[in-house]
């Protein structure tokens, strides 16, 4: 059972929860009116209002229910622990975590779980990991906190944001390098260990967020390898509102450079930011521009924080010699500006493919097939949106070579065109396929480069005059995104690309289940009009209660 009891003295129920009977329509519903109206208030200048509304939101029951959903459900970490070795994994401990866990009074923050993951260089980046509670409260003050956040947002900040990412800052890059009269000079920034180095003070003083929640957060402390200490400073990589505490210690950085480098009639300094989370460019005239004058200016910008630039990450580069940003090589030639795959983020792709096939050397192809698949189909999307054509193909070719020592090492006593006939089809005028049938086939030549188009720089996902705006990006990179799917891309449309069930966009980063109105084993088809698209969570839902999907 899901159900949770709470009861008086007198053992008088008071509350029952079902987990798989909240109303989540009505939970989402309630959440977006009141960031709506956070949103307005802000604008409006009545401060007071805003710390009222967000007030009301953290002690709501729909803003409890869909932080516990999305830690539990939809955070990548939902598997993994923290200090106490509690997981939320079952609807009656989501249900109970909803009641009895989310509670301002009385509230202590567990001490963080330190791991390390590699890094490029060989180094190791330490992660924080907080318990589930912790998350959840992190995740309920988060979406109190977001929609001011990304309304003092530097317009040109793409990383940790709703609805903005990698793509909207390489655009960017381009619509600021782009034209024979653009800059010609980078300062191309990094800031040493940003996370780890944040000033407490500051985050306390400038976040307009519950100062006590903050302080536990930030001054919770951690364990590593069983031994306790303290946290002074930074906010910890692995936290839920970490991304949004670091993005507002930088705030201000755009405004900053604007108002102290303001375009002239005889010089304009063309001083410009583009910057994804603690990595920046600012472009400028010369490099004594940025040497002299821009640099310092950020250095003392910074130093307020508690952070300092990275001395071997940053530099000062023309645009001819072309610099690495985001995983894309942007670069001039012959006046022409080209963004390509960086030549690091293909040697790490091709390696982690190498390792994938390699430690597979035994598994079934379709198997093999499935595992590459998301990773290869993945990596061409992020890239499809630069002049990636010829990488493709050049990545296609070493992949071919990496699969076809696979089937050999298979079958080293076997011809070569027996191995060519096991493993390889011919679909139309294309052969040697690497596929277990035509639907199940490794392509990535074929992805089609599309021009991708960055997002309005004061657009606001939580206000409420974006949300047309905001719903037609959505559809398009969506449709965009799943238009090889087939049964998926036709159903998904149907839908207005809406769960029947919540209400809310399925997405690439929700996820999706397609389920059957009939089932199956009832002499259920694989026809449109028997298909649904779900999110995973209402599909476990629809399963649980036996909704009866026919009517949707």
């Amino acid at each position: 059972m899901s159900e949770v009891v709470i009861k008086t003295k007198r053992a008088t129920p008071l509350i029952v929860v079902d987990w798989h009977s909240i109303n989540w329509k009505n939970c989402h519903y309630v959440v977006k009116n009141l960031q709506s109206r956070i949103i307005k208030a802000y604008q409006e200048g009545r401060l007071g209002k805003v710390k009222a509304l967000q007030g009301i939101l953290t002690h709501s029951f729909s803003a409890k229910a869909i932080a516990v959903k999305r830690v539990t459900e939809l955070n990548t970490g939902k598997k993994t622990p923290g200090v106490d070795k509690e997981l939320w994994d079952t609807p009656t401990k989501k249900a109970d975590a909803l009641l009895n866990k989310l509670n301002r009074s009385g509230y202590k923050a567990f001490p963080l779980k330190r791991v390390y993951i590699p890094k490029s260089n060989g180094k190791k980046r330490p992660l924080g990991i907080p318990t589930m509670r912790d998350r959840a409260m992190q995740m309920l003050y988060q979406m109190a906190l977001d929609p001011v956040a990304e309304e003092i947002a530097d317009n040109n900040s793409y990383g940790f944001r709703q609805k903005r990412g990698c793509t909207d800052a390489i655009e960017q890059c381009f619509n600021s390098l782009a034209k024979i009269s653009s800059t010609q000079w980078i300062l191309e920034g990094d800031i040493k260990s940003c996370f780890d180095k944040i000033n407490h003070d500051f985050v306390l003083a400038n976040t307009p967020s519950d100062t006590k929640m903050l302080k536990e957060w930030l001054k919770c402390g951690l364990i590593d390898k069983g031994m306790y200490s303290l946290t002074t400073e930074g906010t910890p990589q692995g936290g839920i509102i970490s991304p949004t505490l670091a993005n507002l210690t930088l705030d201000g950085m755009e405004d900053l450079l604007k108002k102290n480098f303001k375009p002239s009639k005889p010089f304009n300094p063309k001083v410009n930011l583009v910057r994804y989370a603690d990595d920046f460019i600012i472009t400028g005239t010369t490099k004594e521009l940025l040497e002299n004058e821009v640099k310092p200016l950020i250095i003392s910008f910074l130093k307020e924080r508690g952070l300092e630039l990275s001395a071997e990450k940053t530099h000062i580069t023309h645009i001819n010699e072309g610099f690495d940003f985001l995983g894309q090589n942007i670069r001039k030639y012959n006046g022409k500006l080209l963004i390509k795959p960086s030549k690091k983020n293909i040697k790490t792709f091709l390696d982690k493919v190498r390792e994938m096939i390699k430690s597979n050397k035994t598994a079934k192809q379709e198997n093999l097939i499935q595992t590459l698949n998301p990773m290869i189909r993945g990596w061409a999307n992020y890239h499809r949106y630069v002049v990636s054509k010829e990488t493709f193909s050049k990545v296609k070719s070493e992949i071919f070579k990496m699969i076809w020592n696979w089937c050999k090492r298979r079958h080293p006593n076997k011809p070569k065109l027996w191995i060519k006939d096991r493993y390889f089809i011919r679909v139309k005028n294309k052969d040697w396929i690497f596929a277990f049938n035509i639907n199940q086939q490794i392509n990535m030549a074929d992805t089609p480069i599309v021009r991708h188009v960055k997002i309005k720089g004061n657009a606001n996902p939580y206000d409420p005059q974006f949300e047309e705006y905001f719903e037609k990006r959505e559809f398009t990179k969506m449709r965009k995104s799943i238009k090889g799917y087939g049964r998926l891309a036709t159903v998904w449309m149907c839908q207005d690309g809406k769960c029947p069930i919540c209400g809310e966009i399925i997405t690439l980063e929700s996820q999706w289940h397609l389920h059957h109105i009939i089932p199956k084993h009832l002499g259920g088809t694989d026809t449109l009009d028997n298909l649904v698209s779900l999110h995973p969570n209402c599909h476990r839902l629809v399963h649980s209660k036996k909704i009866d999907m026919s009517a949707s």
